[in-house]
């Protein structure tokens, strides 16, 4: 009886052990560091790819903070990559329509590159027709960012740091900048900005992403089901920078308030169509006191894929691919065709430092800018 009782212990505790290590196993997520390639300069930049235990893996490379791949599970569960983007280091030097890049110091437009603080104006560069975009010639998406990865238990995660120093691209004030990318098990990843100055300035940060949830770069996003929790938009004038009204998107192809595929009125005769040729434009998000919350998400039914986007940012940037155009190459052969991706930039509106109307942008010393949004991948239906 003694031998027997003790064999039964022993069997138990080695399923406690195996149990024990199981739960490990299944908790465990990872990042591995690689060199990704040296820049025109001769810096080194490193690739960081960021795995969780379901087979989620998110690649970012510390230039520009550019998320280069990024999978995702179809309705059968295979994750396979959803992001546009290139395979060197060299071709998002060359030429890039900043494919999953950080946005900054300023998202999104300024009209005619100017803005005033404190009764003094200040001239940024004109790189978008007469407009500036982006953060300038060499915004936050060109530079070589600082990299600390950080693991534990539930998340893993990679912070990227960043000095613009006064006057950068015409920015005033030396601006502290930290972005934070983080990965979990439920396939949700974070994205947490952080910034301070010592001069008043402008910031505006987001990431541009561009997605095609059928992992087929050869395929377009048009029918994609899209949802952005907004009751308004932001018209914009031919160069595409806000009129300064807010306008209701009831009756208009602006309105996704309720499931849509992107295709239903891209090309229909209206105006603000023409603009962008297609869609790129900020929405007026809806419950912008309420911090983290909802703002938008896109569903792709062959492949079953389902983006959701939660954000405590007063805006987001649709942008349907209107302007790629089988010029740059894909990063599975081929070329990257007309909407064969798409954007969902969270961030405050465009030209926001000229319009008293809109959230102020402005940035004091003393204070911190912070904002957060999360991207949730899953397998959703009808």
């Amino acid at each position: 009886m003694k031998k027997t009782k003790l064999l039964i212990v022993l069997f138990l505790v080695t399923i406690s052990n195996s149990c024990t290590k199981i739960s490990k196993k299944m908790t465990i997520l990872t990042i591995d560091k690689a060199l990704f390639g040296k820049t025109i300069d001769g810096n080194d930049v490193d690739q960081y790819v960021l795995s969780n235990n379901k087979g989620m893996e998110v690649s970012i490379i510390n230039y520009g903070g550019i998320i280069t791949s990024w999978t995702a599970p179809d309705k059968n569960g295979d994750y396979k990559d959803i992001v546009l983007g290139y395979n060197t280091l060299a071709e998002y030097e060359a030429e890039t329509p900043y494919f999953g890049a950080l946005i900054g110091r300023f998202g999104n437009r300024i009209a005619k590159g100017k803005f005033s603080l404190d009764d003094q104006e200040y001239t940024l560069a004109v790189n978008n027709g007469p407009n500036h975009l982006h953060g300038g010639l060499k915004g936050f998406d060109k530079v070589v960012w600082d990299a600390k990865t950080i693991v534990s238990d539930s998340t893993v995660s990679l912070e990227l740091s960043y000095l613009s120093k006064d006057m950068e691209e015409g920015y005033p004030g030396n601006l502290e900048t930290k972005v934070t990318y983080t990965l979990n098990n439920k396939d949700e990843m974070s994205v947490s900005y952080e910034a301070t100055t010592d001069k008043p300035t402008i910031v505006n940060l987001t990431q541009h992403s561009y997605f095609n949830l059928t992992a087929d770069f050869n395929k377009d996003i048009l029918g994609h089901e899209l949802v952005i929790n907004a009751d308004s938009f932001l018209p914009v004038d031919n160069t595409l920078i806000p009129t300064g009204e807010f306008r209701d998107v009831t009756g208009t192809p602006f309105d996704f308030r309720t499931s849509k595929a992107i295709g239903t009125h891209i090309d229909n005769e209206n105006i603000q169509l023409n603009s962008g040729l297609g869609y790129d434009h900020c929405w007026v998000l809806n419950d912008q006191d309420t911090g983290v919350r909802f703002v938008a998400s896109a569903y792709e039914p062959v492949s079953g894929r389902l983006l959701e986007v939660f954000s405590d940012e007063p805006g987001i940037q649709f942008y349907s691919g209107n302007f790629l155009d089988g010029t740059l190459p894909s990063k599975n052969k081929g070329m990257y065709q007309h909407r064969t991706g798409f954007c969902l930039e969270t961030q405050h509106y465009p030209n926001s430092p000229n319009q008293e109307n809109f959230p102020s942008v402005r940035l004091n010393p003393g204070e911190k800018y912070k904002s957060k949004t999360v991207f949730r991948l899953a397998v959703g239906s009808k």
